[in-house]
């Protein structure tokens, strides 16, 4: 007789996909266990201090208005384990040299008032998705062609702006503070501002401000992953830290593996159960830009030019949409900006956790090539001087992570590619292979359920989600196909 396997499902990798997959799992009274190879779990929700003693810094991702909006996460109940958002009165600033910066709050008076002669565009841009971000998410955030949506007619609304490039959108505005607001939202797609799709990621983005904010954790992002952790031990699952996956060889027999690493890694860990033919496909997924992120211990907050700057989570340094389009496109095709975007977050404003007293941190990332080998320090230290002059002269300690050094902190970000692949056009919905349902490979007790499959990037679990929830059909028939 046939051993029966020692657990339902194991896990590989403990990102918030791979714990939010084992969570959803778990809660349906499988066995699960989760291998992460460092020796916290988080993956891209990690905090640490890289400068100075005291100094907590997000290591990747830093603000989450996904996050806080995911249908995912917001039906577990983090908050009984450690999780607490914390939100700035201003979600995002992005100024401008010679204009009173844009801004985005959850009020659309104050945010449309800040954009001037685009007052009335704004409006009818974020009108049809005002007050039903939990409707729109459950639609947006989700495979697109694996099941009809729930609520057709507004995700018809969303794809009309969600499907056209950002330029697009950009194009309709008449003011630079509104273009510039467009451009910056669209950038976190690391993608080209003519790309299509990316409309869609500032129109998303828009939204989550209104409803949900951009809210940050208390103690940095790694509080999401640690409630996630404490709520699947709760569950009775087990997580191992400290032991990198290498084959599937060396785990437990599973009746399930979802892995939550890159596309370009699957093939070494699912050696000899995955067809060549299929792990071609996989190989050939193209990486999305990288970045490069410096994290500084300041003495005093940033001296920005613009008030609302100094109210914000969140702030955009970009200049004028023009000079932002140049950055992605420069990133995007092998060059390094000579003038970077910059997205920079400063919660030690509004988080006391995260440095001593007085004292304060600042996150900033720009894009680069993939695998690029330069240093981008000294111009991202100038864009921020650019709207902050005398910034340099609190600079208690500065880090710098290039591609290279945060793809030896996170295998999973291929040459700084921590967008799990390019996310523009179709490769925006199908991910990392074209698919009804990409999150099943053609072994059915494996699954992808990483960045690289849909939504795509970001802390919110819904790949991970999407992912159980397939497995839990396919194998153990216990949901339904996708919700």
């Amino acid at each position: 007789m046939t051993r029966p396997p020692a657990l339902d499902a194991v896990v590989v990798g403990a990102g918030p996909n791979g714990l939010t997959a084992a969570v959803t799992l778990a809660r349906s009274g499988l066995a699960v266990r989760v291998y992460e190879a460092a020796e916290t779990v988080g993956g891209g929700a990690r905090t640490e201090e890289l400068t100075l003693p005291g100094f907590r810094h997000d290591v990747c991702s830093a603000v989450h208005p996904l996050g806080a909006g995911s249908p995912a996460l917001r039906a577990l109940p983090l908050a009984e384990h450690g999780l607490r958002w914390i939100e700035a009165p201003v979600e995002l600033a992005h100024p401008l040299d010679d204009l009173p910066a844009a801004v985005l709050t959850r009020s659309v008076d104050d945010t449309a008032h800040s954009l001037g002669i685009d007052d009335r565009r704004y409006r009818a841009l974020v009108k049809p998705f005002l007050g039903r971000w939990q409707d729109l998410s459950v639609d947006a955030l989700r495979p697109i062609a694996a099941s009809l949506p729930h609520h057709p007619l507004l995700l018809a609304r969303f794809g009309l702006r969600g499907l056209a490039p950002a330029a697009a959108l950009i194009a309709v505005m008449r003011g630079r503070q509104a273009r510039a607001l467009l451009a910056g939202l669209a950038a976190h797609a690391i993608a080209p501002l003519s790309a299509r799709a990316t409309g869609g990621v500032a129109t998303l983005f828009a939204a989550a401000g209104h409803d949900v904010g951009w809210p940050f954790p208390e103690g940095g992002s790694q509080a999401i992953a640690d409630a996630l952790a404490a709520y699947l031990r709760s569950l009775g699952a087990e997580v191992v830290t400290g032991h990198p996956v290498r084959s599937l060889a060396e785990l437990p027999d599973a009746r399930a593996y979802l892995l939550d690493v890159s596309p370009w890694r699957v093939g070494d860990i699912a050696a000899g159960r995955l067809p060549e033919r299929y792990l071609a496909r996989l190989r050939r997924w193209p990486h999305g830009p990288g970045v490069f992120k410096m994290d500084f211990a300041l003495a005093a907050p940033v001296p920005w030019r613009d008030d609302r700057c100094r109210q914000a989570g969140t702030v955009h340094l970009g200049g004028s949409a023009a000079e932002i389009g140049n950055a992605l496109a420069a990133a995007t095709h092998g060059r390094a900006p000579e003038v970077p975007f910059l997205i920079v977050t400063q919660p030690s404003l509004f988080d006391p956790t995260r440095a001593p007293e007085g004292r304060h941190t600042l996150w900033a990332y720009g894009h680069v090539p993939t695998g690029w080998e330069g240093d981008l320090s000294d111009a991202i230290e100038r864009q921020i001087e650019r709207f902050a002059p005398g910034f340099r002269d609190l600079v208690l300690a500065r880090v710098a992570l290039g591609p290279a050094q945060l793809e030896a902190r996170n295998a999973n970000d291929v040459g700084g590619d921590i967008a799990g692949g390019a996310f523009s056009g179709y490769r925006a919905f199908f991910r990392p292979v074209l698919s009804l349902n990409p999150y099943a490979t053609p072994n059915r007790a494996i699954f992808l359920c990483s960045a690289a499959t849909p939504p795509g990037p970001g802390v919110h679990g819904m790949c991970g989600y999407h992912a159980a929830r397939t497995a839990l059909h396919r194998v153990f028939r216990g949901a339904p196909a996708l919700p």
